[in-house]
């Protein structure tokens, strides 16, 4: 099978959903497909980022268009509004692709969390927000939806409001979650904690960004930080400099925090050694990738009641679940952590088994059954969702 995967990002392992297109694509090379790719890094250098974002839907439409470069391909499975143009301009034939959107989170749901943040005031919108990001890009992406032949999300949520305000039919969308590398699986079990006052790390892997729940998190770590003198901090993959997110803490803690901006991805599990906890106090998570792999490396979670995350993990079995937009119920989790060392160690084992139920083999080979469903109809159906518990 050929297909083509593509992504409104610049095509790197290092980053969240471009990352997750690569590792799926590699996989599917794994099974014996022949895989292309078309990304930001196919427009024009000169362009920045903020014009390749408005305009990617057009150079899909003109790469596919171009001596019917779509005939090639088997599968064309595009994130969420890249296949806008080609669809609204595509004449569509009995032997067509077949058209898949892959959703890395759906932008519909990230709005009203958006819309929620600014009406609490921690999130300031552009004027131009309501035109482009609340706008056009929403009416993009359901329409790119609406088209397709296949729908691939990552929680049951997303998969409801689809149904629910956009009208798309159930029967072509499917939850498959992602993966993580094989790398990160099956990794040594790291030395569990006996005593309350052994030094413990908590680590955040994220962008440093709202959405990430970073105004929320902080003020909980600042006061975790005062009250328990053993215990450091570590920020990785921020994308922003060290200097502005230690500008946060109290000055007397900043010492005990460490911020990575950037790293190699599969440097992850070695950053991690010596952390045992985890936050990810996102307002919204379609699914929670680095929930995961932090997961494998042994480290227990405290996460928020966001849909990803809540089909990953149970609370109080492999994690500590919180209420949105809580400082004080990250914090109270923090010390029930932090003064019960045999529960965090609990959590920890049971963490780490499930993250290894998790792998792009399995994603990739439910999706490529999904993809010949499609191209070769068949009155079978596999419940994928059910596979995953």
């Amino acid at each position: 099978m050929k297909i083509l995967l593509t992504i409104h990002e610049e095509l790197t392992v290092d980053s969240g959903a471009a990352g997750s297109t690569l590792m799926l694509g590699q996989a599917y090379e794994q099974l014996g497909h022949e895989v292309l790719y078309f990304s930001f890094d196919d427009l024009p250098g000169w362009m920045p980022l903020s014009l390749k974002d408005l305009l990617f839907p057009v150079f899909v439409a003109g790469y596919l268009l171009k001596d019917a470069t779509a005939d090639q391909f088997d599968v064309i499975d595009a994130s969420t509004g890249d296949s806008f143009f080609w669809t609204s301009l595509f004449n569509k034939g009995e032997q067509r692709p077949v058209l898949v959107s892959r959703s890395h989170y759906l932008e519909h749901i990230e709005h009203l969390q958006c819309l929620e943040e600014n009406r609490l005031g921690t999130l300031e919108l552009s004027w131009y927000y309501p035109l482009y990001r609340g706008g056009i890009n929403l009416w993009q992406v359901a329409s790119s939806i609406r088209e397709s032949d296949l729908v691939f999300l990552l929680n049951q949520s997303e998969k409801d409001y689809l149904s629910q305000n956009l009208e798309v039919s159930p029967e072509k969308v499917h939850i498959v979650a992602n993966g993580i590398p094989d790398q990160f699986l099956g990794l040594a079990s790291a030395p569990l904690l006996h005593e309350t006052n052994e030094t413990v790390s908590i680590a955040l892997v994220g962008t440093y960004i709202l959405r990430k729940g970073i105004n929320y998190s902080v003020p909980a770590l600042n006061a975790i930080l005062t009250r328990f003198p053993h215990v450091k901090c570590s920020f990785y993959g921020t994308q922003r400099p060290e200097e502005q997110v230690k500008k946060e803490f109290d000055p007397d803690l900043r010492e005990r925090i460490s911020v990575v901006p950037h790293y190699p991805h599969a440097s992850l599990p070695t950053l991690l050694e010596n952390h045992q906890i985890s936050i990810l106090a996102s307002n919204y998570e379609a699914f929670g990738k680095a929930l995961i792999e932090t997961m494998a490396c042994g480290l227990a979670p405290i996460v928020t009641a966001t849909a990803g995350p809540l089909e990953i993990v149970h609370d109080g079995y492999d994690a500590l679940v919180v209420p949105l937009r809580d400082r004080e119920a990250i914090e109270a989790a923090l010390e029930k952590l932090l003064t019960d060392p045999a529960h965090l160690n609990q959590l920890r084992t049971q963490a780490y088994n499930t993250a290894q139920k998790y792998s792009w083999m399995q994603t990739a080979q439910e999706r490529i059954t999904l993809y010949d469903k499609v191209r070769m109809p068949n009155p079978s159906t596999v419940d994928y969702a059910a596979s995953r518990q």
